[in-house]
């Protein structure tokens, strides 16, 4: 076991992160199967309960909650119930939502799944039915976001893009003026747009997102490193890292090229919220005084551990830490 990185997990926490977001809700209706529909060729469930989740970008600030930071979230919701269930979600969560404005023009983002338990091993999906609104928020309605982002005085700054029309480029202005004025810390899971996040201190996507953007394949080891050093100098970002599911993330910061492997690659469960871990978790190390290897290797222990859970969910500090011992 590491001791210098299980040092660095017991510094995490006891700092303010705002974490600005498309916040999304998950709901979850189970069912048993009983029997082929006469209808269609479709298994019929037989209800046994419902559920309330928090998902899209709340998810990094849940992560963050759990390792002891104080989390206020700014985004948008709609003038609906789902909506309210959000601002529920998070207060109950210990995260501020004073920062979550009511949009009555757009609807709160829900997913609905529907999931068949009783039958499988794990749950699984059946279907799921999206109510979203992709388009960028109203003028008003994004100077009133930054607004929320200029008067927090956070340690640092994460947004959780899910290009749900709430990252405009208005509020990455104010984010990067609030970096400028307060050198607080500015984090970004990008979802690909790179270049609208030009000098963030940290900028992270997937391998798939970062292949869309160079335009070619990553390849191996030597072309990722001159590829991926020469996108973080493009788009001025202190650090870049590239995730890459199973072989772990690719790492080009103003320090030089690294690789971390995942440190989990047999028993994956679901692979949701894998990704907003490895954000959150990153952003807290770097917080706590970490080098951008040593915050990537914790943050793959703890995607480690949210993969082998079902559903949208966090790693605990215990958990982190016995991943760093096997």
């Amino acid at each position: 076991m590491d001791a210098t990185l299980l040092d660095l997990l017991g510094r995490l926490g006891n700092k303010r992160v705002l974490v600005v977001a498309d916040l999304y809700l998950d709901r979850y209706i189970f069912g048993s199967p009983s029997r082929i529909s006469r209808e269609a060729p479709i298994m019929v469930l037989d209800e046994e309960r419902q559920e309330d989740r928090l998902g899209g970008g709340a998810a990094p600030a849940l992560q963050l909650a759990e390792l002891g930071y104080e989390v206020a979230v700014a985004g948008v919701i709609g003038d609906d119930r789902a909506g309210q269930a959000v601002v529920g979600l998070l207060a109950g969560a210990g995260i501020d939502p004073s920062g979550v404005l009511i949009d009555p023009t757009r609807p709160t983002t829900t997913k609905t799944r529907v999931v068949a338990e009783g039958f499988f091993l794990f749950p699984q999906q059946v279907v799921r039915i999206d109510r979203q609104e992709r388009a960028p928020v109203g003028a008003d309605v994004a100077q009133a976001l930054a607004a929320v982002v200029a008067a927090a005085q956070p340690d640092a700054i994460l947004i959780s893009d899910y290009r749900s029309g709430v990252v405009t480029g208005e509020l990455v202005a104010a984010v990067r003026e609030a970096q400028a004025l307060h050198g607080l810390l500015t984090t970004v899971d990008s979802q690909g747009d790179l270049e609208k996040f030009a000098g963030f201190d940290l900028v992270k996507c997937n391998q798939a997102e970062a292949e869309a953007v160079l335009g070619h394949s990553l390849g191996g080891r030597s072309e990722r490193e001159k590829a991926l050093l020469g996108l973080r100098g493009q788009i001025g970002a202190r650090c870049l890292v590239v995730t890459r599911g199973g072989e772990g993330a690719a790492l080009a910061s103003i320090e030089g090229y690294d690789e971390t492997p995942a440190s989990n690659r047999s028993e994956i469960f679901d692979v949701t919220g894998a990704g907003d871990t490895v954000v959150a978790v990153m952003s807290a190390a770097r917080l706590a005084g970490a080098s951008p290897l040593q915050a990537a290797t914790l943050a793959q222990a703890a995607a480690g551990v949210v993969v082998r859970k079902w559903g949208n969910q966090q790693a605990t500090r215990d958990e982190i830490a016995a991943e760093l011992g096997r």
